[in-house]
């Protein structure tokens, strides 16, 4: 993938120095069968004080990490992950220790433009377990969230300016199924559920809401978070967020 856009940051200057550029037979890295070749290209537009040397080194450090973000193992390793922010660190990471042989394949300047072409390799297994020990030491640093059950968890529940109530949500499994004739008890399962009290606690009523998919429509795969408003009725003065279970 050819871009043009600025660098991930100053950290990846230092990252490109840590890991270097290695230049190698590639006849002799592809014939280790442990190893995955990933391909990236850049193209970074400079100004001052950035020098062309830096500039160089920047374009390919980008390269790099494209090779990782854009490469079908990385893709399907993290389908997961709905935070762009993890989804960096987890780049970061891999090409901060998990690269391997990597080499300059093509390298130009045009004016204040460089682009830079690399081609490295990693260990898919290994990366695998980098990528996984990542994602549960996330999930365990999750907030507990309001209620949980097989499909969805609430994770927050607030009364907002417009006179709603905003839920928060996140898909556990894949709920596409939820709609199916195998057992009408799943088809509930993924219903945020909303109970309002007046100032005595009496119950002023209920409200459902079928959070099967996104607000674009798409299905919600596991990990994907969502968001529903419940109108707050007028006398309303506290409420209770659940799940059927």
């Amino acid at each position: 993938m050819d871009q043009l856009k600025q660098p991930f940051g100053w950290t990846t200057l230092l990252l490109w120095i840590a890991i270097g550029l290695v230049l190698f037979s590639p006849q002799q890295a592809q014939a280790d069968s442990n190893r995955l070749e990933l391909v990236g290209a850049y193209r970074y537009h400079y100004n001052d004080p950035v020098t062309l040397a830096e500039a160089k080194i920047m374009a390919c450090t980008e390269a790099a990490r494209l090779a990782i973000d854009s490469s079908r193992f990385f893709i399907d390793a993290t389908s997961s992950v709905v935070e762009p922010q993890l989804i960096k660190d987890l780049v970061q990471r891999i090409a901060s220790g998990y690269l391997e042989n990597t080499q300059v394949l093509e390298q130009s300047e045009q004016g204040r433009t460089v682009s830079c072409k690399v081609r490295t390799f990693i260990n898919p297994e290994e990366v695998k377990v980098v990528i996984l020990t990542e994602l549960n030491r996330s999930q365990t640093n999750e907030s507990p969230g309001i209620d949980q059950n097989r499909a969805l968890k609430i994770l927050s529940a607030k009364e907002v300016d417009d006179g709603t109530v905003e839920v928060v949500f996140k898909a556990l499994r894949r709920l596409d199924w939820l709609g199916t004739e195998y057992d009408g008890s799943l088809r509930e399962s993924a219903d945020l559920m909303i109970d309002f009290f007046d100032e005595n606690g009496v119950a002023l009523g209920s409200q459902r809401y079928p959070a099967h998919k996104t607000s674009a429509g798409d299905v919600m795969n596991p990990g994907q978070i969502g968001t529903h408003k419940f109108p707050k009725p007028q006398n309303a003065r506290s409420f209770r967020v659940w799940l059927v279970k």
